[in-house]
């Protein structure tokens, strides 16, 4: 567990006891005390305070308990969510776990939520993008060779973004560098492995 992710569950731990601490006060018969927790309110307290996807090992880890169970009580979270018609689930990411809202309340969602601009990409750095997630691990002058105009700044700027990356070197003439996607770019896209892509064939737009 990173000091950060200590930080942010540290931080919304005092943040519950200052609110509990009030409600106590105002009405002493919900004391913290009635209250234990289980090793399944645990792994739902750490998903949620996690702003990231948390792999079975890790969650163990924090948890203290193996990775087996770990996917044992996030499948009984799961079914209890589904029972309860909660807004959310535990999902699958770049190879963690993370607790995500379902896709039908997408629309009220995007109005609280507002894109910083620097997170936005162009259409021609969605272009290079798709090109390197298919292709890696690419060359640049590959990427050129596809879309037909240089990719130097945008490739840049997607490193930038962190969701490309450098991933090694090729073994050609001047050994020019290889580029791949990252794992922040699985999370953007809501995929858990670069397997979860969809088909080339899948892209193309039908017969009119």
């Amino acid at each position: 567990m990173t000091e950060e992710e200590k930080t942010n569950i540290e931080h919304r731990i005092t943040n519950a006891e200052c609110r509990t601490s009030d409600e106590e006060q105002n009405n002493p018969s919900r004391s913290s005390r009635d209250f234990e927790p289980t090793v399944e309110s645990v792994i739902e307290a750490v998903l949620f305070a996690s702003d990231e996807p948390l792999t079975p090992a890790r969650l163990g880890t924090i948890v203290e308990t193996g990775v087996k169970q770990i996917r044992e009580h996030i499948k009984n979270l799961n079914d209890k969510y589904e029972a309860n018609k909660n807004a959310f689930r535990i999902e699958q990411i770049a190879g963690g776990y993370q607790m995500l809202t379902l896709s039908p309340y997408n629309h009220w969602l995007n109005k609280l939520l507002r894109v910083r601009s620097d997170s936005k990409l162009s259409p021609a750095a969605l272009e290079t993008l798709a090109i390197i997630a298919y292709k890696q691990p690419v060359i640049r002058a590959d990427i050129e060779a596809i879309r037909g105009v240089a990719v130097g700044e945008i490739v840049r700027g997607l490193m930038y973004k962190g969701l490309v990356k450098i991933v090694g070197r090729a073994e050609v003439l001047g050994r020019p560098m290889l580029y791949g996607t990252t794992r922040k770019f699985l999370e953007v896209f809501g995929l858990n492995s670069l397997k979860d892509l969809p088909k080339i064939e899948e892209l193309r737009k039908p017969p009119e």
